[in-house]
C-alpha cells in the first residue's frame, strides 16, 4: 500500500488508478454546499462533505480497503467493514457543539441512515462516545477548517414549531450529503451511467410544448358550455402564477380539466421565481401511470420521471444507491406514499431525494386524500416547505379547500391562496348530475339494475366485491369489463381504451371497477352506481358521469348502500360519515354537504389527526438535540402492511424486462421500467404465492409471477384462486 490515501478501489487496477480520500473529500464538499446553498445552508453542506468519510484516514479502513477491492468495499454496514463514519460526526460535535451535533447525525448515518438521538438501541449519543480507530494522519486543514463561519440557520424561528424545523432541517442536510457522496463515487466507479443522469430538458423549453399543446387542445375543442368553464379555469392559472410562492389550492369540479392547468399554472410560477422543478403528487399508484404518460406526450420521454416502485433496497450498497432516485428530473410524477413517507423517512435511499424538493412546485392531487391519523405531519411538513424552503404547494381537490384553517379547524394551513375566482359558482355551472340516494342493495339486485342500462359504470369498495358483480353480471349480459389494481398498469390502460371505444360507438358497455377509476381517468358514462364512500370519492365517481355535460337532462347517478357493509378501519368512518350527511343534505355534493362531511370526519378530530405521535416525539428531547429518527420512521406509514409488488409477465416487452432484471449486471436500471407491469399485494399474499410455487424472486428482491394460469385477461391477478401447485397437493 502506498502512502496515499483512497476513499475507493476499483477492482483489478492498480492503486494508482483509486480515487484519493482528499480528492473524495473534496468533491462532495463542493457539490454538498451547491445542493444545501439554495436551502441557505451552503456552510453546513461544505462540512459534511469534507468531514463524512475522514475515518478511512486510519491505517485498519485502508489495509482492508487494500484487501477487499470492488465497488462495495467501503459500505461499512457490511460484515466485517470499519466504522468510518464516527470520526467525522465527533469530529463535527468536538469542534461545533450543538451544531456539531446536527452535522453529526447526517455523517454518522451517510451509510446506515439517521440514527435516534438518544435510545437503548444504537443511538448518536452511544456514537459520539465510541472509541475508533486513530484518524489524524488526515490533513490538518480538513479537520480544523478554517471558513466554519457562524453556521447560520436559514430558519424562520417559531418557537411553538421549532424542534420540528430543526429535524426537517437535518434530514434536508443529511438529503445533501447522501447525494453528493453518491454521485461523486458513481463518477468514479461507473462515469457512464453518471454521464446518463444529465441532458434534462430546461423548464422554458417545456414550458413552450406546453403551450403550444394547450393551444392546439383549445382549437380542436368543441364550443360547448363545459370547455369554456375550463378555458377560464385556465386562464385563472396563469393569471394566478404570478403570485407571490406560498400556498394554493385549485378547487376545480371533476372534469374541469385541472390536471394540465394546474401544470401551466406550476411551470409559469417556477420560471417567475426560478425553481428548479414540478413534482405532482397523486393519491393512488393505480392511476399515476395516466397523468405521467400525458405528460410525456406533451412533454417528452425524457422530461417526466415516474418515481412509485416500491422496490427500495433492503440493505444500502453501491448498486442499490445507482437505483435511488434523487428526483433531478424537470417534472416527478408520484404518489402520496413516495412524497411523504421520504420526507419522514432515516434511510439514505428514501432520504437522498429531499433536498430537490425544495425550491419547487408541489402539486398535491385531490389533496383531501392524505391519510387521517397522519394528517397533522402532512401538514407540518408542507408548512415548513413553503415556509423555508421556497416551495409552492398547490392543494388540487374536486370538492373545497378541506385543509385551510377555519374557525372548526384550527390545525389547518394558514394563507392559502384560492387560484380559481368563484369554487361556489364553478360547482353550480358543472353540476351534470343528477344524484339518487337508494336504499341497501343486494348483489342480485345491483346486477339487475346495472343490466337495464347499455352502458354503465358501477363502482364498489372492495376488489373482492368487484370481481363477484363482474361475474354474475358477465354471465347475465355482454359488453361487460373490470377493472381493479389487480390488473397491472398496462393491462388496465388496455382496458380503459377497449372501454373508452365501446362508449364512442355506443355498443354495450357496463364496467364493474374499484374506486381506481375516480381520480385522473378521463371516460364519460350516461349512468353511474356508486356505493357509498366518502363525500370526496363520491364526488370523484360522480365526475365519470355525463362529464363533457352532453346529456340535456343530466347524467344518472346513484348511491347505494351495499349489503356486506363497509370494509374496516378509516373507509368504513368515511363511509358512515357520509350517510349521515346524507341525511341532512338532498344534494350530496353540495358545499353545504361537502363541509359537514370534512368537519364530522376531521375537523373536529383533534390529536387524533397526529394518532401515532410524531410530533410530539420529534419534540420530546429537543431541547438536548435528541430527535428519534428511527422511531419516527416506523411510525409513519401511510401503508401500513406495506405492499409489495409483483411483476406481471403480461407481453413481449415485459418479458424482455424481467430477462434484464434476470441476467443485466445492474438489474435495477429495468426496475423503473417494470412499473408498468407491477401488482401490488400484501406481504401474507406474496408468502402464500411464494410457498405455492407461483412467484420466484430475482436478486432476493424483486417479484416475478412465473405462474400465469393465475393472472386472468378479465380481472388480472386472482390470488385467491387454487394455483397448479395447490391443486397438485391436494390430489396427492
Amino acid at each position: 500500500m502506498s502512502k496515499e490515501y483512497y476513499a475507493h478501489s476499483l477492482e483489478g487496477k492498480p492503486p494508482s488508478e483509486w480515487q484519493t480520500l482528499e480528492e473524495h473529500l473534496k468533491n462532495v464538499a463542493q457539490m454538498a454546499r451547491s445542493f444545501a446553498e439554495p436551502l441557505g445552508a451552503g456552510d453546513w453542506g461544505n462540512l459534511a462533505g469534507l468531514w463524512h468519510d475522514i475515518g478511512k484516514y486510519s491505517s485498519e479502513f485502508q489495509q482492508k480497503l487494500g484487501i477487499q477491492h470492488g465497488s462495495d468495499a467501503h459500505i461499512e454496514t457490511r460484515p466485517g467493514r470499519i466504522d468510518h463514519s464516527t470520526a467525522g460526526a465527533q469530529n463535527a460535535f468536538n469542534l461545533l457543539k450543538d451544531k456539531g451535533k446536527l452535522l453529526a447525525y447526517t455523517i454518522a448515518g451517510h451509510h446506515a441512515g439517521l440514527l435516534d438521538g438518544k435510545s437503548n438501541d444504537a443511538c448518536l449519543h452511544d456514537r459520539l462516545k465510541k472509541t475508533i480507530p486513530d484518524y489524524s494522519s488526515c490533513p490538518e486543514y480538513i479537520l480544523n477548517t478554517k471558513s466554519l463561519g457562524d453556521l447560520p440557520f436559514n430558519l424562520n424561528h417559531d418557537r411553538k414549531r421549532f424542534a420540528f424545523q430543526i429535524s426537517l432541517f437535518i434530514r434536508m442536510l443529511y438529503s445533501c450529503l447522501v447525494d453528493a457522496d453518491f454521485l461523486d463515487t458513481e463518477m468514479f466507479m461507473d462515469r457512464e451511467r453518471s454521464l446518463w443522469r444529465k441532458g434534462y430538458p430546461a423548464l422554458p423549453e417545456l414550458d413552450n410544448k406546453l403551450g403550444s399543446a394547450l393551444i392546439k387542445l383549445a382549437e380542436n375543442a368543441p364550443g360547448t358550455p363545459i370547455n369554456k368553464h375550463r378555458a377560464a379555469i385556465l386562464r385563472n392559472c396563469l393569471d394566478a402564477a404570478r403570485f407571490p410562492q406560498g400556498l394554493f389550492s385549485l378547487t376545480v369540479p371533476t372534469g374541469g380539466g385541472k390536471t394540465l392547468s394546474s401544470l401551466a399554472f406550476a411551470m409559469k410560477h417556477a420560471l417567475k421565481y426560478n425553481l428548479k422543478r414540478i413534482i405532482y403528487v397523486i393519491p393512488y399508484t393505480s392511476i399515476i401511470e395516466q397523468n405521467a404518460a400525458v405528460f410525456r406526450e406533451i412533454l417528452g420521454n425524457d422530461a417526466v420521471l415516474e418515481h412509485h416502485s416500491n422496490f427500495e433496497p433492503d440493505e444500502e450498497d453501491h448498486r442499490s444507491r445507482l437505483a435511488s432516485e434523487n428526483w433531478d428530473a424537470p417534472i416527478i410524477v408520484t404518489t402520496n406514499v413516495q412524497f411523504f413517507e421520504s420526507l419522514y423517512r432515516s434511510r439514505s435511499s428514501r432520504c437522498r431525494k429531499l433536498h430537490n424538493i425544495a425550491n419547487s412546485v408541489v402539486i398535491l392531487d385531490e389533496a383531501q386524500m392524505l391519510p387521517v391519523p397522519l394528517l397533522k405531519p402532512c401538514l407540518e411538513v408542507l408548512r415548513e416547505l413553503t415556509v423555508t424552503y421556497k416551495t409552492s404547494i398547490v392543494l388540487c381537490t374536486a370538492t373545497q379547500p378541506a385543509l385551510s384553517t377555519t374557525e372548526t379547524f384550527k390545525n389547518g394551513l394558514e394563507g392559502v391562496h384560492e387560484i380559481v375566482f368563484d369554487p361556489g359558482k364553478l360547482y353550480a355551472e358543472f353540476k351534470r348530475v343528477q344524484v339518487r340516494k337508494l336504499p341497501v342493495i343486494s348483489d342480485d339486485g345491483l346486477v339487475i339494475r346495472l343490466c337495464k342500462y347499455e352502458q354503465a359504470l358501477c363502482i364498489v369498495n372492495t376488489r373482492g366485491h368487484a370481481r363477484k358483480i363482474f361475474e354474475r353480471i358477465r354471465d347475465e349480459t355482454e359488453g361487460c369489463y373490470h377493472l381493479s389494481a389487480l390488473m397491472c398498469p398496462e393491462h388496465r390502460t388496455t382496458t380503459l381504451n377497449k372501454i373508452r371505444s365501446a362508449l364512442l360507438d355506443g355498443r354495450s358497455c357496463r364496467v364493474i371497477s374499484t374506486q381506481l377509476i375516480e381520480a385522473g381517468v378521463d371516460i364519460d358514462f350516461p349512468v353511474v352506481f356508486r356505493s357509498v364512500a366518502g363525500i370526496d370519492s363520491i364526488a370523484q365517481a360522480a365526475g365519470r358521469c355525463n362529464r363533457e355535460g352532453k346529456l340535456v337532462e343530466g347524467g344518472q347517478f346513484f348511491v347505494f348502500s351495499p349489503e356486506e357493509g363497509f370494509p374496516p378501519g378509516h373507509f368504513r368512518q368515511a363511509a358512515q360519515t357520509a350517510e349521515g350527511v346524507m341525511r341532512h343534505h338532498d344534494d350530496l355534493l353540495s358545499q353545504e354537504a361537502v363541509s359537514e362531511y370534512f368537519r364530522a370526519l376531521y375537523w373536529m378530530r383533534g390529536e387524533n389527526l397526529d394518532e401515532y405521535r410524531i410530533l410530539d416525539d420529534l419534540a420530546e428531547d429537543a431541547i438536548n438535540g435528541n430527535f428519534p429518527f428511527r422511531v419516527v420512521d416506523k411510525k409513519f406509514k401511510i401503508i401500513k402492511d406495506g405492499a409489495v409488488s409483483i411483476i406481471i409477465p403480461w407481453n413481449k416487452e415485459a418479458e424482455k424486462i424481467i430477462s434484464g432484471l434476470r441476467y443485466s449486471e445492474h438489474p435495477a436500471l429495468f426496475a423503473r421500467k417494470a412499473q408498468r407491469f407491477t401488482v401490488e399485494v400484501y406481504p401474507k399474499v406474496l408468502g402464500r404465492l411464494e410457498y405455492a410455487g407461483s412467484v420466484e424472486r430475482l436478486h432476493d428482491q424483486y417479484c416475478v409471477l412465473i405462474n400465469m394460469d393465475i393472472y386472468r385477461d378479465d380481472l388480472g391477478l386472482c390470488p385467491e384462486d387454487p394455483t397448479f401447485h395447490e391443486v397438485e397437493s391436494l390430489i396427492m
